[in-house]
């Protein structure tokens, strides 16, 4: 089964890059770079490598004795922090914005990298008076605010383990994850705003919180001012610890192992055991600097507006490490994107003269319902480049962002990615055509195979699993507390390979078009249907935002939809 569309460019159509938008490689040049890291993967990550600061050089690119228990950047030292703050204020950047952070009531506040180097340091210096170190886990369960980035660096600079939890999450999702993690400290807000409403986290953290002995301590934001449950021997007000005399303005950043754990993302919804996802220190930092160079065409004066919340893997990628991996300013807004009326992220775009805009197909979709009057109200033409990720955008949806938010004059960068791969795997790139409705190509260091349910290879433009064909920096190293369930879920259904669990087809250019989840497959009468595709044939029609397709048992069908 096709993608349906009612995009004007045809699914197959190759839309080219605008004229001087980007730098990236020609379509020639990247072939050669792709093919040349197939061919010689040692050769073509050490040299990614070397684009970032190492306190220690590594001994070895690879260790995969122990397989798929890989060891990347064997006997390397350094630190995210070493790379996303410190060698930035150490170049004379200090004074180069770093975070915009916006509120929903249109609070602004603005942090340099300066400003972020002492604000981290000083709350390093408080973890460490309370004796977290190490490998502790750290879980944070907080709002969209500068805070929330202060105490993941902060975890990161002192070889703490964080633990990002979204604000929008149930209690027991937030207990689930305490508990596996073995958290000794949770650190929180008296609330948050979202839809105009006070999403209530001390109360949800207090509710999680029962029963759960590894916990010493907990942090807390004034965010809001509502009252709220105080228990003196566990709590700390965040403004108290940071006015202590703990929390001196220099913290020297921790000299890590490569492979010591970075965070740990659990990938599970709000029901069902937990799955903490383990990236560590020199995989994710390589990794990601080198591949959003590629992907986003990052340079120093780019000003990022990325939708996603710190509690996902974007969060994490996108917002935060990556753009500061590459020393640009990152905004966060803390609120939605209807209030107080649809062209809030518009409004954004304008006020901070945005360059990069990255959200969900989910976002777009949703806006596109509201009409074009919205973004045409606002001056945009700073913006250069968009990019989504998170599932296919449908054609339809992607015509809209690029000629109504875009203008024509900005690429789309569809791109394919998950919780376990740290950053885009598979993506479009700016300065090479693009196909509405395909997620690209695979990137550099990414081998990649569509086989059947035997495991073996089907022709261009078959549907089949999406297989990974070799390890990467940035893949995720283990599943916490759960080493087998890593085994068995990824590795084991065809041994030497990494299980997407996706389904995909590859055009006969080499374009993939990711289907859908395997498990969101809905067999009717013989023929497998994705249930992505069936959604974007409904969304395709300008009368319908959203949609969702399940399967129903058929008696003569086996299911109908």
């Amino acid at each position: 089964m096709t993608q349906p569309t009612t995009s004007s460019y045809g699914m197959a159509g190759l839309v080219p890059p605008p004229d001087g938008v980007a730098s990236n490689p020609t379509a020639e040049d990247f072939q050669k770079l792709y093919e040349r890291s197939l061919a010689d993967p040692q050769a073509f990550w050490a040299e990614a490598a070397a684009g970032i600061d190492w306190f220690e050089p590594f001994q070895q690119v690879l260790d995969s004795s122990e397989a798929p228990f890989y060891r990347w950047f064997v006997g390397g030292k350094t630190n995210v922090i070493l790379n996303a703050i410190d060698r930035h204020v150490a170049a004379g950047r200090g004074g180069h914005t770093a975070i915009i952070w916006e509120s929903e009531s249109g609070d602004q506040r603005r942090l340099t990298y300066g400003n972020l180097d002492r604000e981290v340091s000083r709350f390093a210096n408080v973890l460490k008076s309370l004796g977290i170190g190490k490998g502790d886990r750290v879980v944070i369960y907080m709002p969209r605010i500068p805070e929330q980035a202060v105490a993941m660096f902060a975890c990161a600079k002192i070889g703490a383990v964080h633990t990002v939890v979204y604000g929008g999450l149930s209690v027991e999702a937030l207990h689930s994850r305490i508990i596996d993690a073995g958290a000794r400290l949770v650190i929180t807000a008296d609330g948050g705003y979202l839809n105009n409403k006070i999403i209530e986290l001390k109360k949800i953290a207090d509710a999680a919180l029962q029963d759960a002995p590894s916990v010493e301590k907990t942090i807390v934001v004034r965010r809001t001012g509502q009252p709220i449950e105080w228990r003196q021997t566990r709590d700390q007000w965040w403004h108290d610890v940071m006015s202590s005399d703990a929390a001196a303005d220099t913290c020297a950043t921790e000299l890590l192992d490569a492979e010591d754990p970075f965070f740990i993302i659990y990938t599970s919804g709000s029901t069902g055991a937990p799955k903490g996802v383990v990236h560590t220190v020199g995989g994710y930092c390589v990794d990601l600097h080198a591949s959003l160079a590629l992907v986003l065409d990052l340079r120093e004066d780019d000003i990022l507006f990325c939708t996603s919340d710190a509690g996902w893997l974007v969060g994490h990628s996108i917002m935060l490490y990556g753009a500061l991996l590459h020393g640009i300013t990152t905004i966060m807004y803390e609120g939605s994107p209807v209030v107080p009326n649809p062209g809030r992220w518009w409004e954004i775009i304008e006020r901070y003269r945005a360059t990069l805009f990255y959200t969900a197909p989910t976002g777009i979709r949703g806006l596109m319902r509201f009409g074009k009057e919205w973004p045409l109200a606002r001056k945009l033409d700073s913006l250069r480049l968009l990019s989504v990720a998170g599932e296919p955008l449908n054609p339809s949806a992607w015509e809209w962002f690029y000629e109504t938010v875009g203008q024509k004059r900005c690429p789309v960068v569809d791109s394919w990615w998950q919780t376990e791969t740290t950053r885009p795997m598979i993506s479009g790139l700016p300065s090479l055509p693009i196909k509405p409705g395909s997620c690209g190509r695979p990137m550099p260091g990414v081998g990649i195979k569509i086989v059947n349910d035997q495991g073996e290879q089907v022709p261009p433009n078959t549907e089949g699993l999406l297989l990974l064909t070799s390890p990467w920096p940035g893949m995720l190293r283990t599943i916490f507390n759960d080493p087998e369930r890593y085994v068995s879920q990824y590795w084991s259904t065809f041994p030497g390979y990494y299980l997407t669990g996706d389904a995909a087809r590859i055009d006969e250019d080499g374009y993939v078009w990711v289907i859908g989840r395997v498990d969101d497959v809905i067999k009717v009468s013989g023929y497998r249907l994705g249930t992505a595709e069936i959604e974007s044939a409904l969304v395709s029609h300008e009368a319908v935002a959203e949609a969702a397709v399940i399967g129903l048992p058929h008696e003569v069908r086996g299911n109908c939809i």
